[in-house]
């Protein structure tokens, strides 16, 4: 046998797990909030946000940066409203469709005009005013229905009212990411295009839905025949991920793709079982997305210029918060349903950044 130093077998250097390694801290961290949280009943995404800002690239750097665990959190995303469409269902979503598509044109085209009508006061340009509009008007899909979920929220009147004014919104990101262009001025006299391009993954969606509607449950019950929990959970991820893809190849989001198949699947009668496999995978991956989205506040900048920010923070949340107030309380003529619907969706979502 040759020696190792001889030259036939050479050592490999070994290189730093330095993902393994940052991951090891999400967890740790991630089962110490979830412990304590529940031990104090706070809810346990308020705690990840936190433990993002102490352990990111603002706060003790145990992570320099969140890009490092993103991909992760993605999945986390994807596997949390896939499991939150599971508890839903076409039909809850069409009960209160009417309303929904007035609450959500209204919130949607107020909050852009009130934002150009500030941003002009301020001195800002029409195109920045509308674009700042866009930036404002959408909601966090993941945090909302994921504070819902934890209260055990989701089929109430406001929480099935959420979830269709989110829905609405992650449609607005089509044409509002295909405006942009126009409102920079790289593509005026193109609107024909622009429609064209939002009518082709308007259509991808619902041919996606129309598919999924049909053929899923006969493969959801010829996967079960097989009896092979392996096979079958595979199965489930499969369908949750790969209909995430195919919504965000059609120029939709991620988001929108997952909650959509969980929203088919819940028509099965299988989704119980489906709910009860995914759970375990789907508290691990967004505690991660959660801790990701904690990551992103810069400290240096609020050391530099703390009431801007402040400032900043109390102006949109009040514009947003005031328009979903007035919308709903004259749709539903509920103070009630106006304020719990106007605290949920007054911030923004991740999709703005």
């Amino acid at each position: 046998l040759a020696k190792p130093d001889s030259g036939r077998f050479p050592s490999l250097p070994m290189s730093d797990p330095i993902f393994l390694r940052q991951l090891i801290i999400v967890l740790t961290v991630t089962l110490a909030i979830v412990f304590v949280f529940q031990k104090l009943r706070l809810p346990t995404i308020v705690g990840f946000l936190l433990a993002g800002v102490v352990i990111g690239p603002g706060g003790l750097r145990f992570i320099n940066n969140a890009s490092e665990v993103e991909t992760l959190a993605e999945i986390g995303v994807v596997l949390l409203l896939f499991t939150i469409g599971l508890e839903l269902s076409f039909e809850t979503i069409l009960s209160v469709r009417r309303r929904v598509l007035w609450a959500g044109l209204l919130q949607v085209l107020l909050t852009i005009v009130v934002v150009l009508v500030v941003a002009r006061f301020l001195g800002a340009s029409p195109e920045v005013g509308v674009f700042y509009g866009f930036l404002l008007a959408l909601s966090s899909t993941a945090i909302v229905l994921g504070i819902y979920n934890e209260r055990g929220e989701v089929n109430s009147l406001q929480g099935r009212l959420a979830s269709g004014i989110l829905l609405f919104q992650d449609l607005c990101i089509v044409p509002m990411m295909l405006l942009l262009p126009v409102l920079a001025g790289a593509a005026r006299g193109s609107m024909v295009l622009i429609g064209w391009a939002v009518a082709k993954a308007l259509g991808a969606l619902l041919i996606i839905i129309f598919t999924a509607r049909k053929l899923l449950p006969w493969l959801l019950h010829q996967v079960a025949v097989l009896r092979n929990r392996e096979i079958f959970i595979l199965f489930v991820i499969l369908v949750c991920l790969g209909t995430a893809w195919l919504t965000s190849e059609s120029g939709l989001s991620l988001a929108l793709g997952a909650l959509v198949a969980g929203l088919v699947i819940s028509e099965s009668e299988l989704s119980h079982q489906i709910v009860a496999d995914i759970l375990p995978l789907r508290d691990s991956f967004s505690g991660i997305f959660f801790i990701s989205v904690g990551m992103l506040l810069n400290f240096n900048l609020l050391k530099e210029d703390f009431l801007t920010p402040l400032l900043d923070l109390l102006l949109m949340i009040g514009i947003k918060g005031w328009v979903l107030f007035v919308v709903f309380w004259w749709l539903y003529g509920s103070i009630r349903l106006a304020a719990l619907l106007s605290l949920s969706l007054a911030q923004i979502g991740e999709f703005s950044f």
